[in-house]
């Protein structure tokens, strides 16, 4: 069956190399098979989101088996055999053709929660379960060529967004009005409006702030918070009224086909003081400095050093990614995901690869004043950082 979704259908062929690639390491690390279950990842390796588990053998062909919608996965997925299943015991059924006796199946437990854990745990017996989470991600890094294109496009749109915010923003307009008026704008081009987080309870609403709250802190793992629309969801934009001499911070993380880009431009209605201006050109030589020393094999660790020494020569330190309660980080992996590797941070010591994509957010915290800073996304190239956009790193006086 041939659907509307088939533009954007997952090549045949690069599913097939992604999964290779994974068998390789199932055979080096002695398991011989996992089971891939997790939104993102099942969307990596098979091309669709369905409720699923998808069967990746060390060696042989992948088995996708479909609890809902069975006729949906076969207009998604190009793989060659994909079954109707109802529930554990045809799972069950399923792998035990594949895998005979006893064995090691590999798991994602980094996201797998505890109670589908112990009914995985009491389906697979006698298999011993092995934490496959991080090989899978360790794969996921390395972006292919159709991946970054991929990027590229959602890069494209977010590019067409910022061009016209300036159109946009009126003196007077609460932050979730312009919220909603850049969504719709974004809708239009194919936007999904649902970044995909990895970390438990890590909701992310939308970052479109402006002057004291973006400052305000969250319980997001970002430099930025929002004080959100009240304690049921306390993150993001507010009905706070848009004013004039204030930062207007617009973090838009985009998503086309799956694959998201993140971006941060700051705009104001009317000049900003002078601190926040050289805080931000602090930022912005942040972004350079690391932009110049990121080539392949270079240590993600040192990156963020480099990051926090310059931030510490500057007279805004103690600004630096929050106030109060510093981030470590600099950087994050981007792709399926928002929070993928690598993380450029101080306890990461990765060495980066061509094809590797990440944010960089060098930004600068001031309570009761608002956030400036800049962030792009990049890929990692043999020669260097390639920045998929072209936007105005200076701060856009409206």
């Amino acid at each position: 069956m041939i659907g509307r979704n088939q533009t954007s259908r997952t090549p045949r062929e690069e599913l097939y190399q992604r999964i290779e690639r994974f068998q390789k390491h199932l055979r080096t690390a002695d398991i011989q098979a996992a089971l891939v279950v997790q939104k993102a990842d099942l969307f990596y390796f098979s091309g669709t989101c369905q409720d699923a588990n998808l069967l990746i053998p060390a060696q042989g062909e992948p088995l996708l088996m479909v609890r809902k919608s069975f006729e949906r996965a076969l207009e998604d997925s190009a793989l060659d055999k994909i079954v109707a299943v109802r529930g554990f015991k045809d799972i069950r059924d399923g792998i035990a053709k594949i895998i005979k006796g006893k064995g090691r199946i590999g798991l994602e437990l980094d996201v797998l929660p505890a109670n589908l854990f112990f009914r995985y745990q009491e389906m697979l017996e006698p298999l011993e379960i092995i934490d496959a989470s991080g090989a899978i991600r360790e794969i996921r890094t390395i972006k292919t060529p159709y991946e970054i294109g991929c990027l590229k496009e959602s890069a494209r749109v977010t590019y067409e967004m910022f061009n016209e915010i300036p159109n946009l923003i009126k003196e007077g307009m609460t932050e979730k009005e312009l919220s909603g008026r850049l969504e719709l704008f974004m809708r239009s081009k194919g936007n999904q409006g649902l970044p995909r987080v990895r970390a438990f309870n890590q909701e992310l609403g939308d970052q479109i702030l402006s002057g004291w709250n973006s400052a305000y802190p969250s319980f997001f793992d970002g430099p930025t918070g929002g004080i959100g629309l009240g304690p049921s969801f306390p993150q993001g934009s507010s009905f706070k009224a848009i004013g004039r001499h204030e930062p207007i911070l617009v973090d838009f993380v985009a998503v086309i086909n799956g694959y998201l880009v993140d971006h941060t431009r700051i705009f104001s209605i009317g000049s900003l003081s002078d601190k926040l201006t050289a805080a931000h050109n602090t930022a912005l030589e942040i972004k350079r400095r690391i932009v110049q020393e990121a080539k392949p094999g270079a240590n993600g660790k040192e990156l963020y050093d480099l990051a926090l020494s310059l931030a510490q020569r500057s007279e805004f330190a103690d600004h630096f990614m929050g106030y109060g309660k510093s981030l470590n980080f600099v950087g994050h992996g981007v792709g399926l995901e928002l929070d993928e590797l690598p993380v450029i941070a101080k306890n990461h010591r990765i060495s980066l690869q061509p094809g590797m994509v990440f944010a960089l957010e060098p930004k600068f915290i001031f309570p009761g004043e608002g956030t400036v800073g800049i962030e792009d996304t990049f890929v990692l190239t043999q020669s260097g950082l390639e920045q998929f956009t072209t936007l105005d790193d200076s701060i856009r006086i409206l």
